[in-house]
């Protein structure tokens, strides 16, 4: 069958960029970021960016007004953040807890911390603003929901914080409902992937990303942007840099629908049609990111992006980030997705959960329904160390 031509375009225009990221990256970095332009004219925000530092998203209270921490705030936070057992934390020997702090520290980071006190730049107070009632009556009948799986569980009887408003009781009938509404998170039963968290089923990609590494690659009319999400799990998103109108309101997509343009040095890219079946902090469909890439100079893009959803918060909100570019000798990134959860933990997860459930049948075991399989990861549980940024004391 014959390929249609956008397609054909489109692989040409990303071998095109991946020439001229090529030719670039042997340029000279001391050039002003207005000399740094693609061979057909358009600003160069070629490369592989990241963010050296670890912000909070949102301000701490304590921090009040202020944007900036001191050089000494700074070096006191890295001491402290540095002494951060983090997955190396583990629960009572034999214990779930125990036996998720397997997965140990060795693949977390802590990276410097940063000057700033908040990614979230608007408002001005650095806090992400309220949720609409709207989003409150949707986030408390799924947590009504989440809390009755779990009430028979040692989590529930000892009143720790993953039960925080829900009761200690017998199993409840309401772990054979369909969720309220589609389940991104960990739920306490294992009868099909939407069970599972995104990440366990391979899907923890999406937008906005604040963390991690993004190959940018141009091309005349199109951009290519490939994350390094999680373990293995990283993606890649293309779109045209056009005045070509967004898809149809009913057309949703993973990772939304994206339309770039410039404004000056400035790559705005307008992001809509996102699935109902993903989620960002309580937004799905109506969620809407205005983002903007401006290379500031030869080692500096200024990313901002504004988030908006009406249904979800009272107004919109921004964040700021310096990505600043690494060395693509010394760096490389993988980008074929290794994600092995989906793969083959899905499959021992479903076959685990059947066998308790035979063995409880038989009177062997346990009802699985007095165990929890939605909270203990991370070493810690829901009990994690408080990180000394947001939790001084």
């Amino acid at each position: 069958m014959k390929q249609p031509s956008w397609t054909l375009s489109l692989g040409l225009a990303c071998m095109l960029g991946a020439a001229t990221s090529r030719y670039l990256a042997g340029q000279d970095n001391s050039r002003p970021a207005s000399s740094l332009l693609t061979p057909w004219g358009e600003p160069d925000l070629q490369g592989i960016w990241t963010d050296p530092y670890q912000t909070p998203l949102e301000r701490p209270v304590r921090f009040g007004g202020r944007e900036l921490l001191s050089e000494d705030e700074r070096a006191e936070l890295d001491r402290r953040r540095g002494a951060l057992r983090g997955r190396d934390r583990r629960g009572q020997a034999r214990s779930e807890r125990d036996v998720a702090g397997a997965y140990n520290a060795v693949f977390e980071s802590v990276r410097p911390t940063g000057p700033r006190t908040s990614l979230v730049v608007e408002p001005p107070d650095g806090r992400i603003p309220p949720y609409t009632p709207e989003a409150k009556q949707r986030m408390a009948v799924f947590q009504e929901f989440r809390l009755a799986l779990i009430q028979a569980t040692v989590t529930c009887k000892q009143q720790e914080a993953a039960c925080r408003g829900g009761k200690y009781g017998p199993p409840s009938p309401r772990r054979t409902e369909t969720s309220p509404i589609y389940n991104v998170d960990r739920l306490n039963r294992a009868d099909g992937p939407e069970d599972r968290s995104l990440p366990e089923r391979c899907l923890q990609s999406g937008l906005p990303d604040f963390g991690g590494f993004r190959r940018i690659v141009q091309s005349k009319g199109a951009v290519a942007i490939s994350y390094d999400t999680g373990q293995g799990q990283g993606w890649q998103r293309v779109f045209w840099v056009t005045d070509r109108p967004h898809l149809p309101a009913h057309l949703h997509q993973w990772w939304g629908d994206s339309r770039g343009r410039w404004e000056g040095q400035t790559l705005v890219v307008d992001v809509t049609n996102f699935t109902p079946k993903g989620e960002y902090r309580g937004s799905r469909e109506h969620l809407h990111l205005v983002e903007r890439w401006t290379r500031i100079d030869a080692e500096t893009i200024d990313y901002r992006v504004t988030v908006d959803d009406p249904t979800t918060w009272m107004r919109p909100w921004t964040v700021r980030q310096e990505l600043k570019k690494q060395d693509e000798r010394a760096n490389r990134l993988y980008n074929e997705p290794r994600c092995h959860e989906g793969n083959y933990g899905l499959a021992g997860m479903f076959a685990n959960m059947r066998a308790e459930e035979g063995a409880f049948k038989a009177g062997r075991g346990p009802d699985p329904a007095t165990r929890d399989n939605a909270t203990a990861g991370g070493g810690g549980g829901d009990r994690p160390e408080p990180d000394p940024f947001e939790h001084p004391d």
